[in-house]
């Protein structure tokens, strides 16, 4: 039909994009490097429908964190931004690491078997399903997303995990979410819901409602877990940028006492390793949540994070 895009098309180059771009027998670090990355972002714009003209919010984390699938105007919104807020490169690194001792602890601590991750972005290293199965091998892992450049970066990479999901589907529709992941999820166990870095970039409505929706689906002893970009001075700046730049989406910030009601009615996880005696457990900035290194050592100070269990009624 005259038109449309060839969206599976697409879909197959991008994923041969993703195969291309990784080492090969024979393959020097040059070689992948001017062979596969033409190729790479040439599937990457075809794919993102938006082309490489719009600034991206996922592709300008992924450039935070070092990724490469970014184009020139995710990284010159993200450079500007950078160049006002130093500390937000900090902070997006600070968010893997929080991911990773959250999972970690679900896991090895908790004994969660099944992850829900919320807008979980374009894969990176360490992602929820590498520290999950490896820690036990069973853990059943689904990622949430609408993007389609995530969505195909993720089923590639995933091709071969029986264990592991990537549905297509908005944040702003949670019941679709407790309907699709329900291909892997068994909501009569305990779940994770994971919400990293992610709820910011919803309106209030939006964001408590997919929330509420989502822990209220879950039975008692599931977990939710939650980073989220406070409102400050440097924040403000931040979205101002992210709003003249036309970025995707832009920055709904939140203070300590609007992030913690996502947590309302849930019993928070103590973020200390140690607990001091009398100290109650609270929202705490992302490198203080069970940080075996020196927590009083702040390098996210513009992001809040928490976890928290779901009781019995």
């Amino acid at each position: 039909m005259t038109g449309n895009k060839d969206h599976g098309a697409d879909e197959a180059l991008y994923v041969k994009s993703v195969v291309d771009a990784s080492p090969q027998p024979g393959d020097s670090v040059a070689d992948l490097a001017s062979a596969a990355l033409a190729s790479h972002m040439d599937a990457l714009n075809r794919l993102s429908g938006v082309g490489s003209d719009t600034a991206n919010v996922a592709r300008i984390y992924d450039y935070y964190l070092g990724g490469k699938d970014n184009f020139e105007v995710d990284r010159t919104v993200a450079e500007e931004v950078l160049a006002k807020n130093p500390d937000v490169r900090d902070s997006a690194l600070a968010n893997r690491e929080f991911l990773g001792r959250v999972v970690h602890y679900l896991v090895s601590e908790a004994g969660v078997r099944q992850f829900i991750d919320l807008g979980s972005g374009l894969p990176t290293q360490e992602n929820v399903h590498q520290v999950a199965q490896a820690a036990a091998a069973d853990a059943r892992i689904v990622y949430v997303d609408n993007d389609p450049v995530v969505l195909t970066h993720a089923r590639a990479m995933l091709a071969t995990n029986q264990n592991t999901l990537a549905v297509g589907a908005d944040l702003r529709d949670p019941w679709k979410i407790v309907h699709e992941v329900r291909a892997l999820i068994d909501f009569t166990q305990p779940i994770a819901v994971l919400a990293f870095a992610v709820l910011h970039f919803l309106s209030d409505e939006q964001a408590y409602g997919v929330v509420n929706t989502l822990v209220g689906a879950c039975p008692p002893g599931s977990y939710l877990a939650v980073s989220h970009v406070l409102d400050t001075a440097e924040a403000q700046t931040g979205r101002a940028i992210y709003a003249r730049r036309s970025a995707n989406a832009g920055l709904v910030l939140r203070s300590p006492a609007e992030i913690g009601e996502f947590f309302a009615g849930l019993e928070l996880v103590h973020p200390e390793l140690e607990r001091s005696p009398g100290n109650a457990p609270e929202l705490v900035h992302l490198s203080q949540w069970r940080n075996e290194e020196d927590s009083t050592v702040v390098r996210d100070r513009f992001m809040l994070c928490g976890v928290a269990r779901k009781l019995e009624p």
